[in-house]
């Protein structure tokens, strides 16, 4: 077998924003214990209008789950309707993004890597597909039903995460068990 890490959305720790405009849902921050990531996923609410943290020599990626969206924009020239459902869209951190709701509360999947140190892939898939465990990465369903290997078995809002520094089978089968199956994707190259 191999070092996957499941986690649910449902069981992950909630920290209210500051700025009192959601909340959010840490995945996992790599590496575990330290202060300083070198990358982390998390789950956001965005409930009220307003500004995102600035993260200075971060990238970001941002990845609408549910809700009908978010209106992302900046004096730096970031215009973006974040409204369909999978679809990831990058950033840099250090932009000043103001975050407008286009009609209630949303929930969007994040990942954030530290500039120089590594950089991130996040995909949508609708079908089966190989992992590669020669990089750190993360599986989160969006719909349907998925099959790791032949004993894990993953289903809406559930997800594994999983780093390459671990005793890790390679070429493990990532499995859609019904027609209309979605998973997130995310590959993390250091």
């Amino acid at each position: 077998m191999t070092n996957l890490h499941l986690f649910s959305w449902a069981n992950l720790p909630v920290s209210p924003w500051r700025n009192g405009g959601g909340e959010t849902r840490e995945i996992l921050s790599w590496p575990v214990g330290k202060a300083d990531f070198t990358w982390r996923a998390s789950i956001a609410t965005i409930s009220n209008d307003g500004p995102f943290s600035v993260f200075e020599g971060i990238d970001r990626s941002i990845t609408l789950l549910t809700g009908h969206g978010v209106y992302l924009r900046s004096e730096q020239g970031v215009d973006h309707h974040l409204d369909q459902t999978g679809v990831p869209f990058a950033f840099a951190g250090e932009v000043p993004i103001q975050a407008t709701l286009i009609d209630g509360v949303t929930t969007d999947f994040n990942i954030m890597t530290r500039r120089g140190m590594c950089t991130a892939q996040v995909q949508m898939s609708v079908q089966d597909f190989t992992l590669n465990h020669q990089r750190d990465g993360l599986l989160y369903v969006l719909r349907g039903s998925w099959q790791i290997h032949e004993t894990i078995s993953l289903q809406p809002t559930e997800g594994v995460y999983w780093s390459h520094n671990e005793q890790c089978e390679q070429g493990l089968l990532v499995k859609a068990l019904q027609p209309d199956s979605q998973i997130l994707w995310v590959e993390i190259a250091v």
